[in-house]
This record gives C-alpha cells, structure tokens and sequence, in this order.
C-alpha cells in the first residue's frame, strides 16, 4: 500500500529520530561507553524521569524568557523590516549596521548586560532579543522590497497611494517570509536564553547545564538539552501550523504533489 506524500512527511522526522536514538542505545551498549562520558537515552530517560521536578522548574523559566525576549524581537523586527523594505534610502542606511551587529558574538554582550541590568532574567531576554529579531527583520524587509514593480504600477495606476500598496498588498506577501524567520527565530531565542542562563542566572536551562556538568551527572545535563530541544521543536510546529492555516495560499502548488 502506497503511503499518501503528506503522511510520509508528517512521519518521517519521528521515524527518523526513533531510528537515531535505537542506533545510539546500540552504540552505547555494544561499546560500553561510560555514562560519565556520552550517556545512553536509557540513562537520559531515567535521569529526566528522576529529576523532573527539578527540570521542569528550569524549563519553565527558560521558556517564559525565551518567549518573552522573542515577543520583542518580533515587534522590532516587523518594524524595522517594514521601514527597511519600504524605502530604498532606510534600506541603504541601515542594513549594512545591522548586518555588522548580527555579526557580533552575542554572547559577549553577557557580561556588559550584567552589568547593565544585574543577574537573572534580564541578560537572558535582551540576549534571546539581540539573537533573534535579525531574521524576523530580514524576512519582513525581503518580502516588503521584492514586490513586483509591475503590480505596484498596475495598483499605481488604480489610484493606490505607497501606503495602501504596502500595507494591503506588501504586508499579506510577506507572511509566508514572516512565519519562516519565526521559526528559525524562536530556535535563536532559545540558543540565547540558555547561553545567557550559563553564565548570568541561577535558574534556567543553561544554569541545570552548568550544574549538572560540575557534578558530572552528564544523564541530566543531556536531559536539559533534549527538554530544550522539544520546547523549540513545539513552539517550530506551533508556527508551521499557524502558518498552514493563514497562508494556505503560499503552498498550494506544493500541498498538491
């Protein structure tokens, strides 16, 4: 029996990360590699069952900041991507900064927002902020300056004015753009807020990491990576969904394949 594409697709990650954790128990058991060293999902699962209190607690911290400092990115991501994509000379001036401060190493701001606004969740929001507002503003921007001159003529000659040709034509163009920087964002941010909790905050994600690798209980320590990998992972699906539903009209083409 042929499985439909659209099955196939919606199966093949779990397969696929099924396939990878049995391979890695097999490794892990056939080699006898020490638990201290790489530890197995068996050791994994049994350290996340025995500290779930502890890990839930962490993990709920890392996401309320995670989405916090991801709420602001957007709003000044859609806002400086609406001005850069919206004017050739906003485009000219402040992309090429922009681009240079994306390029910086977020985490050596850290310690300057230590200093700046003290340890705990500050650094980690200004830090999940400054990681992943870069994307969401691009994407904006990319689909805002890629509108066909000739429909923006056409709409010109209707008697559209700039702001009704951005607005009503622009802006629902660039939704497919927006919901793609949102998923790679929303994985940003939570890179940012765990860097930010391994060194600036004694709660977190980050902070479980450093903790549970200081008392080598690297079981735990890879717990805390695979909880924040499935928190990222559900808040990517939360977007793909939202995105199915809103901009059915982007993927229409491919959804018939």
């Amino acid at each position: 029996m042929k499985i439909p594409p659209k099955h196939l697709a919606r199966w093949a990650p779990w397969v696929l990360l099924f396939a990878i954790v049995i391979f890695w128990q097999i490794v892990c058991s056939a080699l006898n590699v020490s638990e201290f060293i790489f530890p197995s999902p068996a050791r994994i699962a049994s350290q996340i069952y025995e500290f779930h209190d502890e890990i839930l607690k962490h993990a709920w911290r890392t996401l309320w900041v995670t989405l916090v400092g991801f709420g602001i990115a957007i709003v000044v991501g859609v806002l400086l991507g609406f001005l850069i994509g919206s004017s050739r000379l906003a485009y000219a001036a402040i992309y090429p900064l922009m681009t240079a401060f994306n390029a910086l190493p977020k985490a050596a701001f850290i310690p300057i927002l230590v200093v700046w606004v003290g340890i705990g969740v500050g650094p980690a929001i200004l830090t999940a902020f400054m990681i992943s507002f870069f994307p969401i503003m691009v994407n904006i921007a990319t689909g805002l300056a890629t509108l066909e001159p000739e429909l923006e003529d056409v709409l010109r000659v209707l008697g559209a004015r700039r702001w009704d040709v951005l607005i009503k034509v622009g802006l629902p163009r660039s939704l497919p753009y927006f919901y793609a920087s949102l998923k790679v964002a929303i994985t940003l941010a939570f890179v940012g807020t765990t860097v930010s909790e391994m060194t600036a905050s004694n709660e977190g994600i980050g902070y479980l990491l450093i903790s549970a690798g200081s008392s080598m209980q690297m079981g735990l320590a890879f717990g805390g990576l695979v909880v924040v990998g499935a928190m990222a992972m559900i808040m990517y699906e939360l977007f793909s969904i939202v995105e199915t539903r809103t901009t059915a009209w982007a993927h229409r083409g491919s959804q018939n394949h």
